[in-house]
């Protein structure tokens, strides 16, 4: 039986928004306190106090429970906002739970988002060394990897250059290297990876996939789905705070994007809320799978139905449909013929060919694009 390599018991991670008391510059302090003193001389001798702001306050965790075995590879996956990178910073020792407990055994390798990790202000070679240095490792012992490392990150040009003039791709790149090569026993990956180019995230879900070979163990969260289901056995969605789903990686994944997409796939506006001008309104959207299913799974063509109405000419008309991913990247544009019907109802269909897309959430954002006539 293996070890526990992670242990999560009932965490709760609260956050305060705004500002509970009133701050003064100095200055501001100074010139209050002299226009105190002229008006009521015993004034500033009484005790003050601070009146409270309004605040309020947010669970961002709210009695998270899981235990990881010793190398098991997880995926956490969930809306924006859902608790995913705050609960990585919980197990990476970033912040505290305000409720809980986090058992941890063995070095944690955290690649977060970016900006945490190394000093600006030091080289790429000096941030690998205190990066070892911070894990427990010797010297020498970084040395032994040093070249694996920079070799992985493809950064030797700059190697000798602070890291607040790496551009964000070189950053993660090189703070992936030493996060995966320095051999903690668990290593933790955020959504970072989508900074990097197609070539460089599988290199890096390689090594991921080689890490958990060795015995190591994985957390990774990512908004991509076909990433989670090739590298993790195992995914927890996270809703709002809260452990949603906890099981085989293909059961949460469906489980998920079927939850994403109800009532999602159609969209109607009355009248009076449609949106639109005084030449062209848009009237309902809707997004037909060829097959009756719930989900619209990567291998099923699917049509994207647009009902507009066009009041007069107004020249010829493209309809534009944009599928943005979860990080709010633009996958691909699909654009109608152009059009220069007369004034009536129509309804533009976009047909998406099966096998095209990956496994994820997409947003579509929908354009009605009029060339007017002079």
């Amino acid at each position: 039986m293996n070890e526990l390599a992670i242990h999560v018991d009932h965490v709760s991670k609260q956050f305060h928004l705004g500002t509970k008391f009133s701050y003064m510059r100095f200055s501001e302090t100074l010139l209050e306190t002299g226009r105190s003193l002229a008006r009521t001389p015993l004034k500033w001798m009484r005790p003050q106090t601070d009146e409270p702001k309004s605040h309020q306050d947010l669970w961002a965790l709210r009695d998270v429970s899981f235990k990881v075995q010793q190398g098991e590879v997880v995926g956490l996956i969930g809306r924006n906002g859902a608790g995913k990178s705050t609960l990585l910073k919980v197990l990476s020792h970033i912040t505290r739970p305000t409720k809980g407990r986090v058992g941890i055994a063995g070095r944690v390798g955290s690649l977060l988002e970016v900006g945490t990790g190394f000093h600006p202000e030091l080289t790429g070679r000096e941030n690998i060394y205190l990066n070892g240095s911070v894990l427990g490792m010797t010297r020498s012992e970084v040395r032994r990897k040093f070249d694996e490392i920079i070799a992985f990150a493809e950064v030797d040009d700059f190697l000798d250059t602070p890291v607040k003039r790496y551009s964000s791709g070189m950053y993660v790149r090189l703070a992936f290297a030493v996060a995966a090569h320095l051999e903690p026993e668990i290593l933790v990956v955020d959504e970072v990876l989508a900074v990097g180019d197609a070539r460089f995230q599988q290199k890096c879900l390689g090594k991921m996939g080689d890490v958990s070979k060795s015995g190591r163990t994985v957390l990774f969260v990512s908004h991509n789905m076909t990433a989670i289901s090739g590298l993790c056995s195992r995914a927890i969605w996270l809703d709002a705070g809260q452990v949603k789903t906890d099981g085989p990686v293909k059961d949460t994944v469906a489980k998920y994007l079927t939850a994403a997409l109800e009532s999602s796939l159609s969209r109607h506006w009355t009248i009076d809320m449609a949106p639109g001008t005084n030449k062209i309104r848009l009237d309902a959207i809707r997004v037909v799978p060829c097959q009756q299913t719930d989900l619209l799974a990567t291998d099923t063509p699917f049509t994207v139905e647009i009902d507009f109405e066009r009041f007069e000419n107004s020249g010829s008309l493209n309809v534009s449909a944009m599928f943005y991913t979860s990080d709010g990247v633009c996958a691909f544009n699909a654009i109608s013929p152009s059009d220069d019907s007369p004034p009536g109802r129509y309804t533009t269909r976009l047909h998406i060919p099966g096998n095209f897309m990956n496994d994820g959430v997409y947003r579509l954002r929908l354009a009605l694009v009029c060339d007017l006539q002079p």
